[in-house]
């Protein structure tokens, strides 16, 4: 423990605890003992699952079980070998854990999966089967087309950012009813898509009682089904992904806005420049942080767009409207095929990270040039 000390002229020394070279060495055996149990025990059970081993373990609670104590060994080796500062550790350590649990070994455990041959619909059971959910994924057409339809959807995500800005611009100017149009707009964004898709997909342009549909037979549209014809399919969704997520980027534009000085808008004013101007010159550079991070985050929700699709189209017609995160949806749901599904979430997730990772690495190097 650090001991006090107390000095002349009122002044205070904390000493810390001296911890002994035994001592250490005791605590970091204590960890890599605990390490080794539990990687043993995953592994064998891994072993035993694929069946490599003839024995392991029923089911995989001892693999948890010895998660546990590899937990309880990690925190006591901590305290054991930094002393005091080992006490101060063990605060971060249940965030690590959780982090391990909910996050790390799912992962783990998905990638397992995505090398089994597991359909719900076989009495066979589940079976290591290698690279061949890979190579079916690599020649697996419907899966690189829902890729292809990813990029049309996000590349819609600057669109919505366009309309929310100028959504926001006209939120933040000074005109009547600011408030109720504030709360108005941003009704949409406290739906639900799955309620979204039903109110509007499936009811307001259903192709042949629905009041959007009759409107189009009025202007002239003969046979207006917004889900038959591929590219009308596509634009249908983006339009109800859009109504829903607008209000997300207007209103995080919105307070950006309202947090711009002012005294430069009136400066420009006064100096003589247009509204297009001060726009162009001040507000739209002073904005770019707020704009990015905006672009970003809807960029991260529109990878995971698929409630909309499965509620109206269920990726149809013949997968033109179809995302990944749908059509994995449909491999689980359909198919029962949990092996081929996992190692396209598995595949998808690894896109994910790297785009990402580039995504903000760029962004990152184009801001610090602006």
């Amino acid at each position: 423990m650090e001991n006090v000390s107390s000095l002349a002229g009122g002044q205070y020394v904390v000493a810390s605890e001296v911890v002994t070279p035994g001592r250490k060495n005791a605590g970091r055996w204590l960890i890599q003992l605990a390490s080794l149990g539990l990687v043993a025990i995953v592994l064998v059970q891994i072993l035993y699952e694929t069946g490599t081993l003839s024995w392991g373990f029923e089911n995989w609670r001892p693999v948890l079980y010895a998660f546990l104590v590899w937990a309880a060994a990690l925190g006591a080796g901590q305290v054991i070998i930094r002393g005091e500062a080992g006490y101060r550790a063990l605060f971060l350590l249940p965030a690590l854990l959780f982090t391990i649990l909910m996050v790390i070994f799912p992962t783990v455990f998905g990638l397992y999966i995505a090398f089994t041959d597991w359909n719900l619909s076989s009495f066979a059971g589940r079976r290591f089967n290698g690279l061949e959910n890979l190579y079916a994924l690599v020649n697996d057409s419907f899966f690189w087309n829902a890729l292809g339809n990813m990029i049309f959807y996000v590349l819609a995500v600057f669109v919505q950012y366009a309309i929310g800005f100028g959504l926001a611009l006209l939120l933040n100017a000074d005109i009547r009813a600011r408030k109720f149009f504030r709360v108005a707009f941003l009704l949409p964004f406290m739906l639900s898509p799955v309620a979204v898709s039903w109110m509007i997909g499936k009811s307001l342009m259903e192709y042949r009682f629905g009041p959007a549909a009759t409107l189009a037979r009025h202007l002239g549209w003969d046979s207006p089904a917004f889900f038959t014809t591929p590219w009308i399919a596509r634009l249908s969704i983006v339009m109800m992904d859009s109504w829903v997520w607008i209000p997300f980027v207007m209103i995080l534009l919105l307070a950006g806005l309202q947090a711009l000085p002012k005294e430069l808008l009136e400066a420009a004013k006064v100096d003589g420049a247009t509204p297009w101007q001060s726009f162009w010159n001040i507000t739209f550079p002073l904005m770019l942080p707020v704009s990015v991070t905006a672009i970003v985050i809807r960029i991260i929700f529109q990878l995971k767009l698929a409630d909309i699709v499965i509620n109206v189209t269920a990726g149809g017609p013949g997968g033109a409207t179809d995302t990944v995160s749908s059509f994995i949806f449909r491999e689980y749901r359909d198919r029962s095929n949990v092996g081929y599904g996992t190692m396209l979430a598995e595949f998808y997730l690894i896109l994910i990270i790297i785009f990402v990772m580039l995504l903000l690495n760029m962004v990152s190097r184009w801001m610090r040039k602006v």
